[in-house]
């Protein structure tokens, strides 16, 4: 299981994804273009002492990311109709969550063999996308018999 940031905007979401990544033994790929200048001592602010212990791939956009990562890609999206509870995640799954801005391009919902969803109070527009991920991770890596490695 992979955590992907697709185009990030805030670095203190970063900073806690490859945190998570580095504790949780996920793999995280950030895919430029990014909203911040992104570079070792950037992700070495962000995520602390954590930088050490984290598997980081960068990619250059969505094409190369498509092309260099295998696995089915899971969306985290408030557009999902599926709860991330209801579904069933698989051990090779790329959980990929937007920009916190903006969210995912259709170009991003189109490649998702799975999008899912956060059942939230009506009204209100989205979690954190550093909270999502720690979210549907949770519950994915339960489901594949989640084990530090």
């Amino acid at each position: 299981m992979r955590i992907a940031l697709f185009q990030p905007d805030l670095p203190p979401n970063v900073g806690t994804l490859v945190r998570m990544g580095a504790c949780l033994g996920l793999p995280v790929d950030i895919i430029r273009p990014c909203g911040f200048p992104l570079g070792r001592e950037a992700l070495r602010r962000s995520a602390m002492d954590y930088f050490e212990h984290a598997e980081i791939h960068i990619h250059a956009d969505w094409a190369a990311f498509q092309e260099s990562v295998p696995g089915r890609r899971v969306l985290l999206t408030t557009k999902a109709s599926v709860p991330y509870t209801d579904a069933a995640y698989l051990p090779g799954d790329v959980l990929v969550v937007g920009q916190e801005s903006v969210g995912a391009p259709d170009f991003v919902h189109d490649a998702a063999a799975l999008r899912v969803r956060i059942p939230m109070k009506p009204g209100l527009r989205s979690l954190n996308v550093a909270l999502a991920a720690a979210m549907v991770a949770g519950e994915a890596l339960r489901q594949t018999g989640f084990s530090p490695q």
